[in-house]
């Protein structure tokens, strides 16, 4: 069950980066960012009143609100670099490198010990995620590129490591409580003036549903850590930057590069492993 769910966390995460990124194209990423995580906290508040959590404490919601901020640093990097029109560097680093963070946190710090399967999954998605996330443009690994990927990485990392230490007891309270951080963190890069007044009442509504959908992702995140091992299930989770490669093929129809294939391939192998393991 933990492998599905971290499985179904990466799909609604590809979806949601796809939308998120067709949206950006005619709204500053900021402001798409902030309502967003509006849209996310009340989708998180609701689901959390639902589930039942039986004892949540207050380093529960710590943490929870760690990886809040995690996911602001994370958006706000990774979209910068991508503004800068670097996205065949930042994309990449940011993929390959948080997870990388996550895994060597879990196996260090929690005593993870995962099965010889389990790291050749992880050696076989480390390369594959480069490839799937490089994409079609070879711009340069320029300095500020290179420094915006490994940032918005660390930002992956502790949004996953964070919610994954929340207690099972907490119920889903970790998810909203990272919420209300990140609209906390992105708020002083969303309220400018110029921002606002390209934002229409439409694209409020789009943003709104992106954002829930990203709290079920980190929803279906959330439960896979509870099945599995923290570092298989952030694996399988950042396994998103395939979902919006495979749907710019079917649905905008656009082409695969040779290395895309290759990463697609890989991804496929390395779920293979990590469900063996």
């Amino acid at each position: 069950m933990g492998i599905a769910l971290a499985l179904a966390s990466a799909v609604v995460y590809g979806l949601v980066d796809f939308a998120g990124g067709i949206l950006s194209r005619r709204v500053h990423y900021a402001f798409v960012a902030w309502v967003g995580q509006v849209g996310g906290l009340v989708c998180a508040f609701a689901v959390a009143l639902i589930v039942p959590a039986t004892q949540v404490e207050a380093t529960d919601l710590a943490w929870g609100a760690l990886s809040g901020i995690g996911s602001a640093v994370t958006m706000l990097f990774l979209n910068r670099g991508l503004s800068r029109g670097a996205m065949s560097t930042v994309l990449p680093i940011s993929a390959v490198t948080g997870v990388a963070l996550s895994v060597l946190a879990g196996v260090v710090f929690l005593g993870e010990q995962p099965s010889v399967l389990a790291w050749a999954g992880f050696i076989v998605v480390l390369p594959a995620l480069w490839l799937v996330s490089r994409g079609r443009r070879t711009d340069g690994a320029q300095p500020d590129a290179v420094r915006d990927g490994l940032i918005a990485s660390a930002g992956v990392a502790v949004q996953y490591v964070g919610l994954g230490m929340a207690g099972p007891e907490s119920g889903l309270w970790a998810v909203a409580a990272g919420r209300v951080a990140a609209v906390i963190v992105l708020s002083p890069s969303a309220f400018r003036i110029r921002h606002i007044q390209r934002f229409r009442w439409a694209d409020a509504g789009k943003a709104l549903t992106i954002g829930a959908g990203a709290a079920i992702g980190l929803t279906l995140y959330l439960l896979a850590t509870r099945e599995e091992l923290l570092a298989v299930a952030v694996t399988l989770a950042s396994l998103y930057p395939a979902i919006p490669v495979l749907l710019g093929v079917f649905v905008l129809h656009e082409r695969c590069t040779r290395r895309q294939i290759v990463g697609l391939v890989g991804a496929a192998l390395a779920v293979v492993l990590l469900s063996s393991a």
